[in-house]
């Protein structure tokens, strides 16, 4: 199904007999194999992969605008694709210019101004690795000078901005993907095949997990002993923001403030919207409520490190109404856990990147000629029948080791589509969807109320 037609919800349930009679099963059970269903409590397993005979024969020359953690991973996993190169490197601390030539090449042009970059011929597209706080400017920048753009998640810092990088983006004619990779995986993509098929019937809920515990994971992050205001091009870092004095924790441990981030919604709420819009076409919840506080890391950080979140996704032409709830904790004893659940009428998926497992309800009714006859004598002599409590049917399906990963898919489609002049799922429209929601949760746990928002058109009530 090409990513930019959305079936209605009517459309969807009419497409689901066919799915099933392709799967050679009927339209009563889930799409797994009959031999699953004989019993209750049986566990299947298949494998899920992905080909692509797709020839890269144009080249095409990128530039990293913020070199650090993610921006770094970005550039790595981009240059593991066939005629990809690297040619120039944007950071503001002289350490990451340095480092950037010793991963990358003597020859990488490197500067601390992202518009000499985007002045070069031999730049076709740039990562945007930057703070939250740079997301837009830069990107609506880069499209003006004719230049495709992945942008980190969020796509912007702030509701406000989303439109302008839309208008960018719909005027430029490039292609500009957003970097929750997720929606690119094959865990994604099975999950969104599945409940189009109605293997769990109609969703009703879902719910959605990140859980951390360390240092780093809660974003205290190393600061370099030569990170100083001699090293570090701090004018131009707080030149779209408050006016402050050098403060190292405020460039190296940026996502801690919200001058520069948008906190655990920002950063990790954003991969479940984008995973679960993807998987239910969705465009978005109409109320927002969130609440949490700071529970452990007490260093400073203007944002929480547990954070709840409610929110309410009206019925649809795509699908029914449902309730989603997510939960992001830096404080985690089980040393870090993720999924996104999605819970139907028939049974639930548990969905990450590389798996998916769906438990489907089961039927407690017996063909069994014996226990339909017990249940007539029961019946008789008027002995109530009591309900019993089997376990689900499950099946798991599991990305085969040869998986490249979601990481790499993205960067893959990004660069098919330069190529074709094709398009990409998560564009700056879907990308603004998955932010909005995730960016408004902050704005309901620092403002203390209940924020609605139209998803369809964008903007809020």
């Amino acid at each position: 199904m090409s990513p930019n037609i959305k079936p209605n919800f009517q459309t969807m349930k009419d497409n689901r007999r066919s799915f099933l009679k392709k799967l050679g099963l009927s339209t009563g059970v889930a799409a797994l194999a009959p031999s699953i269903m004989a019993e209750a409590n049986s566990i299947h397993k298949e494998y899920i992969s992905r080909e692509d005979s797709f020839v890269a024969d144009q080249p095409i020359r990128l530039a990293l605008i913020g070199a650090g953690i993610m921006g770094t991973e970005d550039t790595n996993t981009a240059l593991r694709h066939a005629n990809v190169s690297l040619v120039a490197v944007c950071d503001l601390y002289d350490g990451r210019l340095q480092s950037a030539k010793q991963k990358w090449g003597d020859h990488l042009f490197l500067t601390k101004d992202h518009k000499e970059i985007l002045k070069r011929s031999d730049v076709d597209a740039v990562i945007i690795g930057t703070p939250d706080s740079w997301h837009k400017q830069i990107s609506i920048d880069s499209l003006n000078a004719g230049k495709h753009v992945y942008c980190e998640k969020p796509m912007v810092h702030s509701v406000k901005e989303g439109q302008e990088v839309i208008d960018a983006w719909r005027k430029s004619g490039k292609v500009m993907v957003v970097g929750s990779q997720g929606i690119s995986s094959l865990g994604n993509e099975k999950a969104k095949e599945l409940l189009a098929a109605g293997v769990i019937g109609d969703i009703v809920y879902a719910e959605g997990f990140w859980a951390r515990m360390s240092p780093e994971g809660a974003w205290q992050y190393n600061v370099p002993a030569d990170g100083n205001d001699k090293t570090v091009d701090w004018k131009r870092y707080i030149s779209n923001t408050t006016q402050r004095d050098w403060d190292p924790l405020r460039f190296f441990r940026w996502r801690n403030y919200l001058d520069y981030g948008t906190g655990m919604s920002g950063d990790l709420f954003v991969h479940l919207f984008t995973s679960l819009h993807f998987i239910t076409n969705s465009k978005g919840p109409s109320k927002i409520a969130s609440l949490g506080g700071l529970r452990y890391w007490k260093d400073g950080r203007e944002v929480p490190d547990v954070l709840l979140g409610s929110f309410d996704y009206p019925e649809t032409p795509e699908h029914r109404g449902f309730n989603l709830s997510l939960r992001c904790n830096f404080v985690d004893g089980t040393s870090g856990t993720t999924y996104l659940r999605i819970v139907g009428t028939k049974g639930s998926m548990d969905v990450k990147w590389e798996e998916v497992v769906v438990k489907l309800n089961s039927n407690a009714e017996s063909d069994d000629p014996f226990m339909k006859e017990q249940a007539k004598l029961r019946a008789a002599s008027g002995e109530e029948e009591r309900a019993k409590i089997l376990p689900p049917r499950e099946t798991s399906y599991t990305a085969e080791r040869s998986w490249k990963g979601a990481h790499y898919d993205h960067f893959g489609k990004w660069f098919k589509a330069i190529r074709t002049g094709g398009s990409v799922e998560e564009d700056p429209i879907f990308g603004f969807r998955a932010a909005a929601p995730a960016l408004l949760c902050n704005d309901s746990y620092f403002q203390d109320k209940f924020i609605k928002w139209d998803p369809v058109n964008m903007k809020l009530i």
